[in-house]
């Protein structure tokens, strides 16, 4: 029995062999039939994985890429994002991180394929959906719907980014990677909000980018009434129910949600690989042959790129590879053998439909079965509880909440709640932050001050309240209201309040020069409305409100017609004689942004920094600067901005976005651990309760110089910026726990040429630098270990060969593999499944 199992496991590796000898086809025409994309006039099942080319940068990108392919994808997607390359109307910007074709290229040059989702409307928790702020100020325009101004300025963004891909030949029938494009993005789900325009539009859209002969398909997603030619796609965190709008047409999913995005204020999301596994799997298993994941790598949002509002400066998204660019284990390698695993069933799920029956309750098998004598299935168990399921004469267990696929419907290569793949613990380290400064004392900080009200000459004066984005066209995140008010009496002990409403985002408020107090939305809430108790003098008075934003509004239904800023009512309230002024309609003066934006003062090259002993600390509206050094080695970089209050950051010129130490996540709402059983939802796994949402912003290396680094902070409400601290991210523990009931990695079918141990389960262990070796075995049981990784104990049956077993298969090595059986480490109890459980470090 075990050698037709072993002959069959090396003809299941023959196939994954022959699988990975075909390259991405280039210099190919594109179609699409009912089953599949057709590339080179082959169908393909393809897997694919979004990095956004601004959220990480230039230096960055090879390594993204090669760690996608190496995760075992096929296409790489990316949004094009209009805002950043038309900052201004017709003045174009395509270089460093917004440098498209040259990501594009370097995608091709790793041998993978492209999905460009143009848009160019691309939501992505970036701000204002992607649009540029000036398409609002054009006269008559209405965004995302039949509306000529609209239409003629997306054709000309939409054709301009086709014309760049066609001169560089980068269209598969040209020879390039791209084999799909998209049109508008998740429309459906806001179209009837747009009446009788929607349709129209639509129609418009589809005609409209067919009409730019791009030479391969376009995709909706999320729109079912996509007309032809164009295929309508499915975007969520289950999408094995999609069914496209016509039989013509393949099942795709441009959007299978890896995680969530985090928000200021809120708590940090994550879904579990065994979820997301499944969901995969379901996807193929009914009929699925292109699936990507949102994100593959999230990144960071730099600058004011984050919408929202109050989307937060990491975009990470749990990522199979996270901010940094790290490989994030166990997620990255379990879904790697999920990809194998897919890949070994492609001849047969290209060729045929599958064949569905229920196995019993919650229980169902999908057959793709050929004339020519392939075969392939997928058993799934879409309960919560385990099950035995009996198919083809063979019995299989089944966790609750998982699939088995087999390639050859009899052999279960992976199940996708039994992860083969090793855990990694990544920690950061601190470290001070290392002050070279030569023009700064003390602290090794100079500093100045922001001044508080008007101090431009360019300053408006209205009657009235003024909505600000329409005011400040989002060149700033700033808008100053002042008002200067003859009040009788003065407060004489008793306290006045100033009563602001604003839109958001939030707001500080001044009363003669000093802060009275202040006020911040949320993201389900980004109206501000306060009563700050203030204390007025006789005689006149000045009222200085600094309003600002976090990030514009990105998703929804006219989301372009979402305002900021303090609209008002402004009431005084007189405590003395109980009368309430209404100051709204006040003749106000406005400025637009900070003195200190307006100066340059992010370049930190200004001859106005004070460098007096006395640093100030704790006081709102300073800027601070100081020179460093960078930590040394090549790990990655972050600032813990921990002191620190609201402002935004900058290194040797550039953002590293807004930082918002301060903003606390609820005390409630999180687990130590989730449980991947049941549908997902953004809400279900949740950590980091009770702390700031996000401590730590990831600065590219690339942006760092050994020593000389000039780092700029504003600081809206007060830090003291000493306290910062560098943390570079390192790996902390690897680890691993396989049982012996699980099916072999599908990449280690005859394990004798592995181990020499014989035929079973392989746990596998890698430090993820090449300059690094295991250290050591901090943990390791064979037997009934429980535990999760960094918490492991031994059960009451464990092996005394386990320890020194793995000591000497590891230590001193990058990575080794060691059989888990009887055969390596004794019988300790009979009868009973055992597992091996190791925890071990880098050095």
């Amino acid at each position: 029995m075990r050698e037709r199992k072993k002959e069959a496991y090396r003809s299941l590796l023959l196939l994954l062999l022959l699988g990975s000898l075909v390259a991405p086809s280039f210099c190919a025409n594109v179609t699409y039939d009912h089953r599949a994309l057709v590339v080179g006039g082959k169908r393909r099942v393809l897997i694919s994985g979004s990095i956004h080319y601004p959220r990480s940068t230039p230096e960055m990108w090879p390594d993204l890429i090669q760690k996608s392919k190496d995760g075992g994808l096929d296409v790489i997607e990316t949004y094009v994002f209009w805002n950043i390359h038309e900052p201004v109307r017709n003045q174009y910007d395509f270089e460093g991180s917004k440098d498209l074709v040259k990501f594009v290229k370097l995608v091709a040059e790793a041998g993978l394929l492209v999905h460009l989702r143009i848009g160019p409307y691309v939501c992505a928790e970036w701000n204002y959906g992607g649009f540029p702020l000036w398409l609002h100020f054009i006269p008559g325009i209405e965004f995302r719907t039949n509306n000529e101004p609209f239409k003629t300025e997306m054709q000309r963004f939409t054709a301009k980014i086709v014309d760049m891909m066609k001169q560089e030949n980068l269209y598969a029938s040209q020879g390039g990677p791209i084999i799909l494009s998209q049109i508008e993005n998740e429309y459906g789900n806001i179209d009837s909000s747009y009446g009788a325009g929607a349709k129209p539009y639509i129609n418009w859209a589809a005609s409209m980018a067919v009409s730019l002969d791009t030479g391969v398909p376009w995709v909706m997603c999320q729109q079912a009434d996509a007309p032809d030619p164009i295929i309508n796609t499915c975007n969520g965190f289950y999408c094995d129910q999609f069914t496209p709008n016509s039989n013509a047409k393949p099942k795709m999913w441009t959007e299978n949600w890896s995680g969530w995005f985090l928000s200021f204020g809120g708590s940090v999301p994550y879904r579990p690989v065994e979820d997301l596994a499944f969901a995969v799997a379901r996807f193929f298993q009914r009929g699925g042959t292109f699936q990507n994941y949102y994100m593959y790598h999230g990144g960071t949002n730099f600058g004011r790129t984050s919408g929202g509002p109050f989307i937060a400066t990491s975009y990470d998204y749990d990522a199979p590879i996270d901010e940094y660019g790290i490989i994030r284990q166990p997620k990255w390698g379990h879904l790697k053998d999920v990809h194998k695993a897919i890949k070994l069933c492609e001849e047969a799920l290209i060729a045929t439909d599958p064949a569905i029956s229920s196995l019993g309750p919650n229980l169902e098998a999908a057959v793709y079965k050929t004339s020519s004598g392939l075969c392939a299935a997928f058993l799934a168990n879409i309960g919560t509880q385990d099950a035995t399921v009996n198919f083809n004469g063979n019995s299989y267990h089944m966790p609750g909440w998982s699939v088995s696929i087999l390639p050859d419907c009899k052999s279960a290569v992976l199940n996708t709640a039994k992860i083969n793949s090793m855990a990694v613990i990544p920690n950061f380290v601190r470290q001070p932050l290392q002050v070279d400064s030569s023009d700064a004392v003390g602290s090794g900080w100079s500093w100045i001050n922001e001044p508080i009200g008007i101090s431009k000459d360019d300053a408006l004066v209205r009657p009235g309240l003024l909505e600000q984005i329409n005011t400040t066209a989002d060149k700033s995140d700033y808008l100053w209201y002042s008002l200067s008010l003859e009040v009788e009496g003065g407060s004489s002990g008793s306290q006045d309040a100033l009563h602001v409403e604003s839109l958001g985002h939030g707001l500080h408020a001044f009363v003669n020069k000093k802060l009275a107090g202040s006020k911040a939305g949320s993201s389900s809430n980004a109206k501000v409305a306060v009563d700050i108790p203030i204390s007025l003098i006789p005689g006149k008075n000045t009222f200085d409100l600094l309003s600002l934003t976090v990030g514009l509004q990105n998703y929804g239904a006219f989301f372009d017609k979402t305002g900021a800023g303090i609209t008002g009512p402004v009431k005084l309230k007189r405590s003395a004689n109980g009368t309430t002024i209404d100051l709204s309609s006040q003749r106000w003066t406005y400025q637009i942004g900070l003195k200190g934006e307006d100066s340059g003062l992010s370049s930190g090259s200004s001859s106005q920094w004070t460098t007096q002993p006395s640093l100030p600390k704790k006081q709102p509206l300073t800027w601070y600067k100081t020179t460093f050094s960078a930590p040394a080695g090549s790990d990655p970089v972050a600032l813990d901005f921990t002191g620190m209050g609201k402002g935004e950051a900058w290194v040797n010129g550039q953002s590293i976005g807004r930082y918002w130490p301060t903003n606390i996540s609820p005390n409630s709402g999180c687990t130590d651990s989730c449980n991947y059983r049941g549908a997902y939802n953004s809400d279900k796994c949740r950590k980091n309760c009770g702390k700031p949402s996000q401590q730590l912003y990831h600065i590219p290396r690339s942006w760092l110089k050994p020593s000389g680094n000039i780092l700029v902070l504003f600081e809206e409400i007060g830090g003291d910026p000493t306290k910062i601290s560098f943390a570079t991210r390192q790996v902390g523990t690897l680890c691993s726990h396989v049982s012996e009931s699980h099916p072999l990695p599908v990449d280690m079918w005859d394990s004798d040429s592995k181990t020499g141990k014989g035929s079973g389960p392989i746990l596998f262990l890698e430090c993820p630098s090449s300059d690094q070796v295991i250290s050591s075995i901090k943990f390791a049981s064979f037997g009934t270990p429980h535990g999760t990784c960094g918490g492991f104990s031994h059960g009451k049956c464990s092996s005394s060969k386990a320890l020194s077993t793995l000591q000497k298969a590891c230590v001193g090595s990058r990575s080794c593999s060691i059989g888990v059986s009887i055969g390596t480490f004794g019988d300790p109890c009979k009868g009973v499944t055992k597992s091996l459980a190791v925890e071990a470090s880098c050095a």
